[in-house]
């Protein structure tokens, strides 16, 4: 069996995480899998797999995922492998088309990584958006509700199945801190994500505005909205107190030597840095949005979306009473061992030998 799972690129992003964990370990159950990225670079998580002995391709160094011409660049892959799984729009659609002009036996799979895009508030799009996902074989959705809203977006569900998300839970849980970067008496609350407009940095840092000096924040990852999150950071006089760390490869370690981990979006399909979060066995906080909500209740903490104050005034709650720091902390490792890479590698196998004996 040989299969390519396409992506726009290995930058900092749910995603990507997803296949730097997860494509090293369908390759040690005996699947020949390699990656392709549309924009190249030797991202973290590019050398992570390359270090676990996956060849990745790149359509191009850098630019637009938007180029035609990727369109014919991807014919030559279509021949060479059984399954091509696609992941982001841009490759969704490429891919799609590659494969209606040259004709080839591989198959197609998809996974649908959030619950909302931009596409779907446009509604001219739809029509077009039914007919790419009608390309694929098979759709994998990240969580029920990332699966309820497709099906009601393009109006059948023969096709789509939920895998949930996975983490390697143990190399977060048994990581070492990295205290290099904290302070003596500084209380540190991370957050991993991609500077992007899904993400929602913005409210963590404007909670710092109603907490104590030695409250610090971490804000691990990189994209297009770092030039914002930067003026945010300088117009409230914050600089001392968030730390911009860009793309990391010690993610755990820096998680371990936080206090309080939080995530904050406008929303999520099946956030991988959230369970990843819940890993280290520290108390962890989200908003109370799509995605988040149904990963977070009844282990985690909720906050109304974008309200900075509440969000301080749970943190402050956690760090006052140590034992209620304890109780959800515990809560959310439990949470997080019912979404270990295992199972998800396990379901995306059971999806490619069920394509290939059609």
């Amino acid at each position: 069996m040989r299969i390519l799972h396409v992506i726009t690129s290995l930058e900092t992003g749910g995603a990507e995480n997803l296949i730097s964990e997860m494509v090293p370990l369908l390759n040690n159950k005996g699947v020949e899998v390699d990656v392709l990225t549309f924009i190249g670079g030797e991202t973290p998580f590019y050398k992570k797999l390359r270090k676990n002995g996956i060849n990745v391709y790149s359509l191009a160094r850098k630019g637009s995922v938007y180029r035609v011409g990727f369109i014919f660049k991807i014919f030559p892959f279509l021949k060479k492998y059984d399954i091509i799984h696609t992941h982001n729009t841009a490759c969704q659609l490429f891919v799609a088309l590659a494969k209606m002009i040259i004709p080839c036996k591989c198959k197609l799979v998809t996974t649908e990584h959030s619950t909302e895009n931009r596409r779907r508030s446009k509604w001219w799009l739809k029509p077009f958006d039914k007919w790419m996902y009608s390309r694929y074989e098979k759709i994998i959705s990240i969580s029920e509700i990332a699966t309820k809203l497709l099906i009601d977006y393009i109006g059948y569900d023969s096709k789509v199945i939920t895998i949930p998300n996975g983490v390697n839970i143990e190399r977060f849980h048994s990581a070492r801190p990295n205290k290099e970067y904290k302070k003596e008496g500084d209380v540190i609350i991370s957050m991993v994500a991609g500077f992007r407009v899904g993400k929602d940095q913005d409210t963590l840092i404007k909670a710092l505005q109603y907490l104590p000096t030695n409250y610090k924040v971490w804000l691990l990852g990189d994209g297009v909205r770092r030039n914002e999150i930067d003026n945010l950071i300088s117009k409230l006089s914050l600089r001392e107190r968030v730390r911009l760390f860009g793309v990391r490869s010690d993610v755990p370690e820096l998680l371990q030597a936080s206090d309080i981990i939080v995530m904050s979006s406008r929303y999520e399909g099946l956030s991988l840095a959230s369970i990843e979060g819940m890993s280290v066995n520290k108390p962890f906080i989200a908003s109370d949005v799509k995605g988040l909500h149904q990963t977070t209740i009844g282990a985690g903490i909720l906050f109304p979306y974008q309200n900075d104050r509440k969000l301080a005034e749970e943190i402050l709650k956690l760090m006052e009473d140590s034992l209620y720091y304890q109780q959800v902390a515990r809560a959310c490792y439990k949470r997080a061992q019912l979404f270990d890479i295992d199972t998800t590698v396990n379901g995306y196998l059971e999806v490619y030998n069920n394509l290939l004996l059609q």
